[in-house]
């Protein structure tokens, strides 16, 4: 677990239902889990597809409880509710009467045709928050041509724009490593949401947070639009370089590469002092930052030559802490730094089947008096059903016409009667 205190925290009393499934959902929802909302997880029988997708240890077995999942979903209690079921929707519908906010990522008009739309759940309840990340939207941001068009990831990356500015060239168009095409639809969700829960608390009213994960996609592909915008001129790849900035890119040393940033007068001449060169400084071709970059052949000609006299550990007791330079840390090397340690970012939770513990990310939004913690590991599929369900004041007779009915799975006969 995280080892920062676990004890209050600023989402303590927000009630969250959460209706997502796959990775853009349940990180919007674990990022309000963390700062101490209670996340209850609604899922169908056979749970959560991310579930049965890796990476997975060894002795995992059965192969239903994956990483990604595991990072996504951990602090949440899971509840089973079928939602094609009448009686699955009564209950949700009670749920979302003391909720203040739901989540979900469900595809245009499903919500709808369960009667589970935004103005019916907001006729129960006035003051909730009601958030939907979609590939494209949904009808309150405005409604796109493509609102029917499923997405995932590498779509929004694609129509986003990240794709055609990410990579060597024009013709190889690559995907960013990471799924930033979910991620950060999460992010900007749980942006939304805070911001609507904070205006709830001034007018008693909530509202509509609608995220398309291809707007949020474009937002952060800032090359794109600034680029255009301007200019009329389409930006194409570049490689590790970011437009208008040189040296900005990885730089080969004797025994690998590094990423390098110098791309502002004052670290320029930090730079040129280092590599023995201060008359750069003045040098027409690299006296300005534009000038820089214009000339930026020239420039990496410059500094690559000096780099490749140099390892790796050598430039980064060369220019770590004076110019802004980075090793390529992989998987390895980011579990053996110990920035990552002294910032508590691979916390361990324990595995609920084999029992042992297992890494996930850690919280990057450090609150200095009410800390986030990950506290409890991703629940087992239906884990808190007969939990949630009898704080809603559900009795074992109601708990056993709902498993009787398909609405739900019940764990066991013990736990619905102990």
């Amino acid at each position: 677990m995280s080892r920062r205190a676990a004890g209050r925290r600023a989402l303590d009393g927000v009630r969250v239902i959460d209706l997502t499934q796959a990775l853009a959902g349940p990180f919007c929802t674990s990022l309000l889990a963390d700062q101490g909302a209670d996340v209850i997880k609604i899922e169908p029988p056979r749970g959560d597809f991310l579930r049965y997708t890796g990476p997975f240890g060894s002795d995992d077995e059965p192969r239903d409880y994956g990483g990604v999942f595991q990072s996504a979903n951990r602090n949440k209690r899971s509840v089973v509710l079928d939602l094609k079921k009448p009686e699955a929707r009564n209950v949700l519908l009670r749920l979302v009467n003391d909720a203040d906010v739901l989540v979900e990522n469900f595809s245009a008009g499903v919500m709808e045709r369960l009667g589970l739309g935004y103005e019916t759940l907001a006729a129960r309840n006035p003051r909730l928050v009601y958030a939907s990340i979609r590939g494209f939207g949904d009808k309150p941001g405005g409604e796109s041509p493509y609102a029917h068009w499923p997405a995932f990831d590498i779509v929004a990356q694609a129509m986003g724009g990240l794709m055609s500015i990410t990579g060597r060239d024009a013709e190889h168009p690559v995907r960013v490593g990471s799924g930033v095409g979910d991620t950060v639809p999460g992010l900007f969700a749980a942006f939304g949401i805070l911001a609507a829960l904070r205006e709830a608390e001034r007018s008693g009213r909530g509202q509509y947070v609608d995220v398309a994960m291809a707007d949020s996609v474009l937002a952060i592909s800032e090359v794109v639009v600034n680029t255009y915008g301007h200019t009329g001129q389409v930006p194409t790849p570049i490689g590790n370089q970011l437009q208008g900035f040189a040296p900005f890119d990885t730089v080969e040393a004797s025994d690998g590469v590094v990423a390098l940033g110098a791309p502002h007068n004052p670290q320029w001449a930090k730079l040129a002092a280092i590599m023995g060169r201060p008359e750069l400084v003045d040098d027409p071709r690299f006296a300005t930052d534009h000038a820089r970059w214009e000339n930026r052949d020239a420039v990496y000609e410059v500094v690559n030559d000096w780099t490749r006299r140099h390892t790796v550990a050598e430039l980064i007791d060369l220019l770590g802490g004076k110019v802004p330079l980075g090793p390529i840390f992989d998987a390895e090397d980011i579990f053996a730094d110990p920035h990552f340690a002294a910032r508590d970012m691979l916390p361990t939770v324990e595995h609920p089947v084999s029992g042992r513990e297992v890494t996930v990310p850690g919280i990057p939004a450090k609150l200095s008096r009410t800390p986030g913690a990950i506290t409890r590991p991703a629940p087992l599929t239906g884990e808190h059903t007969t939990e949630v369900l009898r704080e809603l004041g559900l009795d074992s007779n109601d708990l056993g016409a709902l498993a009787a009915a398909g609405a739900t799975v019940l764990p066991t006969l013990q736990e619905q009667t102990s």
